[in-house]
């Protein structure tokens, strides 16, 4: 969800240890005035797509012009044999302060609604799962106000939105680090229809923030926050300042 462009994305999968494991790019160029995208890596063995749009987010600043930020990705495809959709997301950031900033993920999250509704509207038991950096917290308005996600499965209904980083955000965990302040801005939440009991179909699991000790700073001032790859203008050799995230899907296996 910070990618530069699709000639790095064909580079990272030419690397030796991802060649030959048969991945397939979904990309679009968004208007991002520094030149950020989204994009969308799937197995083809696993996953074929259907459908794919990228959602426009418009935005206006405080003196009137236009403000350019990340296109919204959709990708609809068969899963093994079931119809499921991806929304690829990274929101306007904090710059400016959370407080002066918050309007954009506001809008971000205004368009992130409409394009589920819409895809509910044609199937009301869609799967869709929303993923990516969204420079907000599952708590924050934008989830909790305008997705109205929930994260608790004792509430859930048909038609609500399920966000499982925000138990995880409740213990203290995150997935990026700030002033020795934890956020959880990298997320995943999807349609209550994936908690289906049908062990036939993909159900979710459990989902987590992926934290190995090569990805995690071992000593120093930012000890225990995600290794970067360059710190202060220095070239560290890490990975990423975020942490990534994920989450199991699991079905009843077929008899051969």
């Amino acid at each position: 969800c910070e990618v530069e462009n699709q000639q790095v994305i064909e580079d990272l999968l030419h690397h030796k240890n991802l060649e030959g494991k048969d991945y397939g790019i979904i990309h679009f160029d968004s208007p991002d005035e520094r030149g950020i995208d989204v994009a969308l890596l799937y197995k083809k063995s696993a996953f074929i797509p259907n459908s794919f749009k990228s959602h426009r987010l418009l935005l206006i600043n405080d003196e009137g012009f236009r403000d350019y930020s990340r296109d919204q990705l959709v990708v609809g495809g068969f899963l093994d044999n079931e119809q499921f959709y991806f929304i690829v997301n990274h929101w306007p950031s904090r710059s400016g302060g959370e407080a002066r900033s918050k309007p954009n993920r506001i809008q971000a999250a205004k368009l992130n609604k409409r394009i589920i509704d819409s895809i509910s509207k044609m199937n009301t038991s869609a799967k869709i799962i929303s993923m990516g950096d969204l420079n907000d917290d599952p708590i924050s308005d934008s989830l909790k106000k305008i997705l109205k996600t929930k994260g608790n499965l004792k509430n859930l209904e048909e038609g609500d939105l399920y966000n499982p980083m925000e138990q995880l955000f409740k213990k203290g965990v995150g997935s990026l680090a700030y002033r020795d302040k934890w956020n959880l801005f990298d997320q995943l939440f999807f349609t209550a229809s994936l908690m289906s009991r049908n062990r036939a179909t993909y159900t979710f699991w459990k989902a987590a923030v992926f934290t190995p000790s090569y990805l995690v700073d071992p000593s120093g001032k930012y000890k225990g926050y995600p290794l970067r790859t360059y710190a202060g203008g220095s070239y560290i050799g890490g990975y990423s300042d975020h942490f990534p995230v994920y989450l199991y899907l699991i079905k009843e296996a077929q008899a051969p």
